[in-house]
């Protein structure tokens, strides 16, 4: 069993390690999250945001969320954190944030062109331990969208994700069971108005 751990521990590591190098280099992944396998890259790099919206022939008004750590913020009801639970239900749930609580108050920097036109930001707290791992080792945020083609269907499981757009990213983390979350949807999406209301975007 130790041996086990240990061989697993290994392969881990390596794959963490290589993605991070990914990342730090300016490059695209594909990578599973704590739903659907997304694309992405380090959300402060402006070249490699700009190379995910040519990779999905994505429309550059329709703006892609960031996965952090962990976060907070103030509202009316108290303070309440980001994908805790508390008011997901234990579901993920991405919160589209203005830029008054993802810039002022959890402090996220990111590349210019990734919020949308009217500043707001979709921020999502996953709990996915190789995403943990590899924002942790990065020091930053990932953007996260899902791995289709624009217009295209999103990929329920790693099978439904094109040959075409594997190709395109610079590396596609090896789909291992111990990485995969057995989401088959897109996460919950809540809009946070600046006094702290909460719009379902997507249930």
């Amino acid at each position: 069993m130790w041996r086990f751990f240990c061989i697993f521990a290994a392969i881990m590591e390596d794959i963490v390690t290589r993605t991070v190098e990914v990342l730090r280099r300016g490059g695209t992944l594909l990578y599973p999250t704590d739903t659907i396998w997304g694309i992405g890259c380090d959300a402060r790099n402006a070249e490699a945001v700009e190379r995910l919206y040519r990779i999905k022939e994505r429309d550059r008004s329709k703006s892609m969320l960031v996965l952090v750590e962990s976060g907070e913020w103030g509202a009316e009801s108290g303070e309440w954190r980001v994908g805790s639970g508390e008011r997901d239900g234990g579901r993920p749930t991405t919160y589209i944030l203005p830029r008054e609580v993802w810039q002022d108050r959890l402090h996220l920097a990111v590349a210019p062109n990734l919020p949308a036109d009217d500043g707001t930001l979709g921020v999502r707290c996953p709990r996915h331990a190789f995403c943990q791992q590899v924002m942790r080792r990065l020091g930053a945020p990932l953007v996260s969208t899902s791995a289709n083609l624009s217009g295209r269907p999103s990929p329920q499981i790693y099978n439904d994700i094109e040959e075409e757009l594997k190709r395109r990213v610079d590396y596609c983390v090896p789909p291992r069971p111990e990485f995969l979350s057995g989401e088959t949807r897109g996460s919950r999406i809540l809009k946070v108005g600046p006094d702290g209301t909460l719009t379902v975007v997507r249930p």
